[in-house]
């Protein structure tokens, strides 16, 4: 892990894109085990891939969404609330990984 500067974290992608690939990646497979695989990689593929990452300030993260990201999930019939449910706990699972990987969190909290 990389020590953590905030500052560093404006240009997130040149200077941590390696621990915001891990936290992205983590959550994916944490929520492709659990839940339904078709649904986690439509959210990762066609809502996630337009993301934006931020640091908000003591250890927490909060994860942008594209606009209309409900409406970008095609290809596969489920209604609009499992979507909506679904993107909230992904999100979450984003964010604890974010603080996890960047030292903030520890893997039993």
């Amino acid at each position: 892990m990389a020590d953590f500067d905030p500052e560093k974290f404006e240009d997130k992608y040149v200077h941590y894109f390696n621990e915001l690939q891990k936290a992205y990646k983590n959550a994916f497979n944490r929520l492709n085990d659990r839940y339904d695989s078709e649904l986690i990689h439509a959210i990762d593929q066609q809502i996630l891939n337009e993301s934006e990452p931020f640091y908000e300030g003591d250890g927490e993260f909060r994860v942008e969404l594209p606009e209309n990201p409900v409406e970008r999930v095609q290809g596969i019939v489920v209604k609009d609330e499992k979507v909506e449910e679904m993107l909230d706990i992904y999100v979450e699972e984003i964010e604890t990984e974010l603080r996890r990987v960047f030292g903030f969190e520890s893997e039993s909290e």
